[in-house]
């Protein structure tokens, strides 16, 4: 097993002051670069001596990377904006309610409250070989330890893995994916606004990283449109312990019901994969449907399809099918 450490290795320390600042320094240092956001993630890497850059761009001083701001009929959240922010902001409780509740189910109070959105959705994989230290495909190696035949899998892939069977390990990304959000991205090509659910990728497309973000861009802010605003929402995380631990498996869903039939639904999953899994085909079944325990329960089946679990993961399976039937009906948990 790899050895834990707590020397952090020397590194320059940045602290900017304007957006513009912290682009010219991810520009000056690409790739040795680490942006730092809440620094939850990025401590962990630095005191386990994985990661080693010659910068840290502390974007903490940054104002214009904080703050939610009313825009048309939505919400713009900057990047910096804390989880707890997130959870108790007026707005988005009342109008976009699955956000906040996914964000109030990350980790503990004191977390969310350092812990920022933009560093929610963007942090890398906790897959325990990888974060440890073994020569994995993702650190460059050329195996993956957790699909071995005597591998500790059980929080691990159900689909879409490519030699990686590592997870994605936000609680806000499906959420955002759901609510149909926009993300906006600065760099060297200027502006880049992309849907929520094209910000995260597979190890087919870069094994290497969990989001298409390049050595010199900044997520900046975070656009919720007016869409969905006040739908019927739902947010369930299955995880060992009710505070700390990353999902097992977890549903967000925005749901829109007009003469007692499903208008409009949108289902992410999270955690049976390498990035947020949003359930097309189940969308399309649903629609035009009731929402009762029959339809709910087809929908659950129709959802587990294609999975390929690894030794000691197939509970996900039961899970993911109740967890959409629950989503579909509204229980409330």
């Amino acid at each position: 097993m790899a050895v834990i450490r707590d020397t952090i290795p020397a590194f320059e320390l940045f602290q900017p002051t304007s957006l513009e600042d912290a682009l010219a320094l991810k520009r000056r240092y690409g790739k040795a670069s680490w942006a730092y956001a809440g620094g939850l993630d990025s401590l962990d890497w630095f005191k386990d001596r994985i990661k080693r850059p010659d910068a840290v761009i502390d974007l903490s001083g940054v104002a214009e990377l904080r703050g939610i701001r009313d825009v048309d009929d939505g919400v713009e959240i900057g990047a910096m904006s804390t989880l707890t922010d997130v959870e108790t902001h007026a707005g988005i409780q009342s109008d976009f309610g699955l956000l906040s509740d996914a964000a109030s189910k990350v980790a503990t109070p004191q977390i969310r409250n350092q812990g920022t959105l933009g560093g929610n959705v963007s942090q890398d994989t906790r897959c325990s070989y990888y974060r440890g230290g073994w020569p994995c495909y993702r650190a460059g190696g050329n195996i993956c330890y957790a699909d071995t035949p005597t591998s500790i899998n059980r929080e691990h892939a159900l689909f879409e893995a490519d030699r990686c069977v590592a997870v994605n390990p936000s609680d806000t990304a499906p959420a955002l994916i759901a609510l149909d959000a926009k993300f906006v991205i600065q760099g060297t090509g200027g502006e880049k606004v992309v849907d929520a659910e094209d910000y995260f990728i597979t190890p087919s497309t870069d094994i290497t990283r969990m989001t298409i973000l390049e050595p010199g861009d900044i997520l900046t802010s975070i656009r919720i449109p007016g869409t969905w605003k006040g739908a019927q929402f739902y947010f369930e995380k299955v995880r060992d312990r009710q505070a700390w631990d990353f999902a097992l498996v977890s549903v967000s869903s925005a749901m829109k019901i007009s003469g007692g039939k499903i208008e409009d639904i949108r289902i992410v999953m999270n955690a049976v994969g390498p990035r947020p899994l949003r359930l097309h085909d189940v969308e399309r079944q649903l629609k035009g449907q009731s929402a009762t325990e029959d339809v709910g329960a087809a929908a659950g089946e129709l959802a587990t399809l294609g999975n390929r679990p690894l030794q000691h993961n197939a509970y996900k399976i039961p899970l993911m099918r109740n967890l959409v039937k629950r989503a579909i009906r509204g229980l409330e948990v």
